[in-house]
């Protein structure tokens, strides 16, 4: 991961550990992930917060064409001339906040710091047309149990979860860092759902959203309104939906496959997506 304090610290004190920097100092946790990802030498690959070098590593090993973003730039220098002889590694400057990321499609595996979890999720999974194929990331346990989770608690997430399969894959000790954090971290894995159209986008967020500004309500109300006189309880049915489960309950993929079905409805317009989706 990458620090995002000073290189070098000074004697005798511990040395600066700001929120969510932890190295990964284990490399059967490094190769495993690498293999999760399932990367190919016909890959693009995004290694975020590269720090030095435990995922940069075995992904040269693969062939793939690999980017390691860091920070720091001591670390940058370093692990540019670990990787000197790894011709299919590019290791750039930058933050994984505003890094651009490939406009082709790409893969990302990496351990990240826990503070830019939020940041770098919104950032992969929250543009309608992201060019993300799959991802392997190492963040905190606590963060890949909320995103994970069969249903999401938030708008947010349930976007994310709507259009890609979270899985987390395995509970990563705090040992396997230095220095340990906390807490456990966790091995999530990313891939994307079955493909949606642009008019099924818009007619998922539109469905999301009514379903989580009232998730306390049956599905079959929440969503009459959106449904346009149209008859909510059968389209629902149809869909896999329960009519009377809270929306708020409801499943991801079950509103996905929902969206699917209105998008051919050529009776029903949507609304375009909101602009902060594509930032």
């Amino acid at each position: 991961m990458p620090a995002y304090g000073p290189s070098q610290p000074a004697k005798n004190h511990p040395p600066p550990n700001p929120s969510g920097v932890h190295f990964l100092a284990a490399a059967h946790v490094a190769d495993r992930l690498v293999r999760s990802a399932e990367v190919t030498e016909r890959d693009l690959v995004v290694d975020f917060g590269a720090g030095h070098g435990a995922i940069t590593a075995p992904l040269a090993r693969t062939g793939a064409g690999v980017i390691a973003v860091e920070r720091d730039p001591e670390f940058v220098r370093r692990l540019g001339i670990r990787m000197s002889d790894s011709g299919n590694v590019k290791v750039i400057p930058g933050d994984v906040r505003t890094f651009p990321l490939p406009r082709k499609a790409f893969l990302v595996v990496s351990s990240i710091p826990y503070a830019v979890s939020t940041a770098l999720f919104r950032r992969l999974l929250t543009p309608p047309r992201t060019a993300l194929s799959r991802a392997a990331i190492i963040v905190e346990w606590g963060f890949a149990k909320r995103v994970t989770a069969a249903v999401p608690r938030d708008l947010e997430a349930a976007w994310w979860a709507a259009r890609f399969e979270l899985d987390l894959v395995d509970r990563i000790p705090p040992r396997c860092f230095s220095p340990a954090p906390k807490v456990a971290s966790a091995h999530l894995t990313i891939r994307r759902g079955e493909p949606l159209s642009g008019l099924a986008q818009r007619a998922l967020w539109t469905v999301l959203s009514a379903a989580y500004r009232a998730p306390r309500l049956p599905a079959r109300q929440a969503m009459s309104a959106v449904l346009a006189g149209r008859r909510a309880h059968g389209v629902l049915k149809a869909a896999g939906i329960d009519p009377a489960a809270p929306a708020g309950t409801v499943r991801p993929d079950r509103w996905a496959h929902l969206a699917r079905r209105l998008a051919e409805d050529r009776g029903l317009h949507w609304p375009p997506l909101p602009k902060h989706l594509n930032r």
